[in-house]
């Protein structure tokens, strides 16, 4: 049977010419250089070879591409990634284009996927209302569920870069200090609640410059694309840690993200009004006559090739353009590379929760050594077309 061209995709295959994913790969008969990629079907397009192929349309951007990471893309802003995307877009469809562009295609299943960015802030929040809801009643039951500043302000915390890791990569179960209620005084050990947290990862591109905010207005100028990210937690750790202060080492450990970052321009169909709002919001964050800010994303929990969730991103309380505001509010400047999370997805039905803390209300089984989890999302496109986020997996491995 002839191998089949890359150009000739399965019916409804999710990434498809709507969607055109930027990752980094390198290849068998050179693995220790790292090129950029653009995901089609079941292959992956060479970025640093279509100057060559075509000339004409991308060579100006021949240094951008032949980069090992996203980075100097990213930081070139949103003309140059529109002018790239819409190359690559002729590139896959226009049948004059395929005799050059053809050698430039490599089996997804024969290379191998790096962290597409280098990352530089990671910040992530806590902006589903359902996701907040269930957890305050776990953990004050006698107390109102949501705190009194959570509709008012989107909140978060700083993470740590450096642990953010590419799909595929093991988690190690971290350890750590740990105190059950019934505890006269803490322990020491290997965190027995580890948990994950279904969430959508937005990376930036543009910088902005210190002391000016980054207005609702100015989100798209800024952020380049989304991810999808498993922001794994172990609860027991967390839950000495975190007051007053909030969350530590119990997150700090892992946060896995997939190998594709797919463009914001990809969501457009998939653009929706947020939840209605309860109390009228401040100036910076009323987006009342902005652009649609929810996103119509649909994940998939898998544990052991189980689903065990479908949690719907559009329920999000808090936008991604709030989020970036916020986050810049107070004059903090972005950095081209920072990645910023929604926080759990979490809808109002049992089967629409992001995390095993909500699943199991907080009385487990969490993750056990040899677990395998896998998130998948997509999104609605053109014309019925389905807009597929990659994938996150990660497998479990003792503690050390």
């Amino acid at each position: 049977m002839p191998e089949q061209s890359p150009f000739d995709l399965a019916e409804g295959d999710p990434f498809g010419p709507h969607n055109l994913p930027y990752g980094v790969f390198s290849t068998a008969d050179a693995p220790g250089r790292r090129r950029l990629g653009v995901r089609y079907g079941r292959h992956v397009l060479d970025l640093s070879a279509l100057p060559s192929a075509l000339p004409a349309a991308i060579h100006p951007h021949a240094e951008l591409l032949a980069a090992p990471a996203l980075n100097p893309l990213l930081a070139a802003g949103r003309p140059v990634w529109e002018q790239i995307r819409a190359a690559v877009h002729s590139a896959v469809t226009d049948p004059a284009h395929r005799g050059e562009v053809a050698p430039l295609f490599h089996p997804l299943d024969g290379v191998t996927l790096h962290l597409p960015f280098e990352v530089a802030d990671y910040v992530d929040f806590y902006a589903s209302e359902h996701h907040a809801t269930n957890v305050g009643r776990i953990f004050r039951p006698n107390d109102a569920a949501l705190t009194p500043n959570w509709k008012h302000l989107p909140i978060g915390y700083h993470g740590r870069a450096g642990t953010v890791v590419v799909t595929g990569t093991p988690v190690v179960r971290p350890s750590g200090q740990r105190k059950a209620p019934a505890d006269e005084a803490p322990g020491f050990g290997p965190s027995v609640r580890l948990d994950i947290e279904a969430e959508v990862g937005f990376v930036v591109g543009a910088p902005s410059t210190l002391h000016e905010p980054v207005a609702l207005g100015a989100f798209r100028d800024h952020v380049f694309g989304v991810c999808l990210l498993n922001d794994w937690s172990a609860r027991d750790i967390q839950a000495w840690e975190y007051v007053p202060l909030g969350p530590f080492l119990g997150k700090s450990f892992a946060t896995s993200v997939s190998a594709w970052v797919t463009p914001l321009d990809a969501l457009d169909e998939a653009r929706t009004p947020p939840p209605a709002r309860d109390f009228p919001l401040l100036p910076y964050l009323d987006d009342a006559q902005a652009e649609p800010g929810g996103i119509d994303i649909r994940i998939e929990v898998r544990i052991n090739g189980e689903t065990v969730s479908r949690p719907p991103f559009s329920t999000m309380y808090w936008t991604a353009a709030q989020q970036l505001a916020h986050m810049t509010v107070n004059g903090a400047s972005l950095r081209t590379g920072d990645l910023f999370a929604s926080g759990t997805v979490s809808g109002p039905d049992p089967d629409q929760l992001g995390c095993l803390l909500e699943l199991t209300q907080g009385k487990g089984p969490y993750l056990q050594d040899g677990d395998e989890v896998t998130l998948t999302a997509w999104a609605p496109g053109p014309g019925g077309a389905r807009i597929g986020l990659g994938e996150v997996t990660g497998r479990i491995l003792p503690a050390v």
